[in-house]
């Protein structure tokens, strides 16, 4: 099982985002692969503070694993590079240096300031509608992709500007003395690299779109409009570079009789005067298809009947939520001369006559269970 993200870091669900950020540099600097040689453990703690980090210091990323854990970040990791949830390469964690350290990363720690930054593509996003089905079974979908990739016979040169490293130092004098700074190069972009020669076909970083298809692992229980990312599958960067992620929003169709509300599921069950008073069997419907259930006889309109179990699962995995039933009895708005007498016949008989037992419950206190 994974660890927690607060956990690891050392904060609370409450902490700032400078909290957040001097916790991080503060795990960074103790477990840095150049401060800890050939200490696998201290590796995997830099390697999960920096994970941490990303998703904490993101405030979508943050509310997300607030709501749903790790599970909002994973998925499978088959073709489409999986979920992002463990898989930060040491390019992915020396890129949050500039920012944590001030612009020039790491002093002399190897893939930090010192070293050639490699610069990273950038994400595309994609919307995926999924069924109410497919979102209570978890699903795989291919989608066609237009990504940009290095083009065919593309070469590259270092830079001459920075001489490879992605970045320009700049010196400036102050009041308090000689400041060194680090900014991007502005003639590469960051990636160390120029085109020295490129195809006809290819744009003015050798790039070409190209269409691919990339399969993605959605797991049960996501919600309209979460976001999931897909690692590696946006566009190729110039040179050695790292490629973006795909970002895939979530969107919900609509079902045309159940009605999603978090993990439960409502179903409006319409049924007749007459089966309401003899009782009956009903077939419902349910999102792994059709249900029976029993209806007692006498039941009354407005009864919530709960087949547990029959909803959407959690994201969480916490088990599935339920489907309700609400009953409604149907009255007829126009009646033959035979009914409409038989009716007028038992206007007055006792078993006609509304007696709610004191153990029937209010529309209100049936509406406070539903939510209980």
């Amino acid at each position: 099982m994974k660890k927690d993200f607060y956990e690891i870091l050392g904060v609370t669900k409450s902490a700032s985002e400078a909290e957040i950020k001097k916790a991080y540099r503060k795990k960074a600097i103790e477990f840095h692969p150049d401060k800890n040689p050939g200490d696998a453990a201290a590796e995997e703690k830099f390697k999960e503070a920096a994970e941490a980090y990303e998703v904490l210091s993101d405030a979508q990323k943050k509310a997300q694993y607030d709501r749903f854990g790790h599970q909002a970040f994973e998925g499978g990791n088959g073709g489409g590079g999986g979920f992002h949830g463990g898989g930060m390469n040491m390019d992915d964690i020396f890129s949050q240096f500039g920012d944590i350290f001030g612009g020039g990363g790491f002093g002399g720690f190897g893939g930090g300031g010192g070293g050639q930054r490699r610069a990273k593509g950038s994400n595309l996003r994609i919307k995926v509608k999924l069924t109410l089905e497919e979102i209570a079974n978890g699903v795989e979908k291919k989608v066609k992709v237009k990504r940009k990739t290095q083009a065919q016979g593309v070469s590259y040169k270092t830079c001459s500007t920075c001489n490879g490293q992605g970045q320009v130092m700049r010196v400036t004098n102050t009041i308090l003395g000689r400041m060194q700074s680090a900014s991007t190069c502005p003639t590469c972009g960051g990636s160390g690299q120029i085109i020295e020669k490129k195809p006809a076909n290819a744009d003015a970083q050798g790039m070409i779109l190209e269409d691919e298809t990339v399969s993605i692992k959605i797991p049960a229980g996501v919600v309209d409009g979460m976001q999931l990312k897909v690692s590696n599958k946006g566009n190729d960067a110039p040179g050695n570079g790292i490629p973006g992620d795909l970002i895939v929003a979530i969107e919900e169709i609509e079902h045309e009789f159940l009605k999603r509300e978090g993990e439960n599921l409502h179903y409006d069950l319409y049924i007749s005067f007459a089966e309401a008073v003899l009782g009956i069997s009903k077939d419902i419907e349910a999102v792994n298809g059709k249900v029976r259930i029993k209806l007692e006889e006498g039941i009354q309109s407005g009864k919530i009947l709960r087949l547990k179990g029959k909803g959407i699962p959690s994201i969480n995995s916490y088990g599935n939520g339920d489907l309700l039933v609400h009953v409604n009895v149907w009255t007829p708005k126009t009646l033959n001369k035979e009914q409409k007498q038989f009716f007028e016949s038992n206007l007055s008989n006792e078993n006609f006559i509304p007696s709610p037992e004191k153990s029937e419950k209010s529309f209100f206190e049936k509406v406070k269970d539903m939510f209980s």
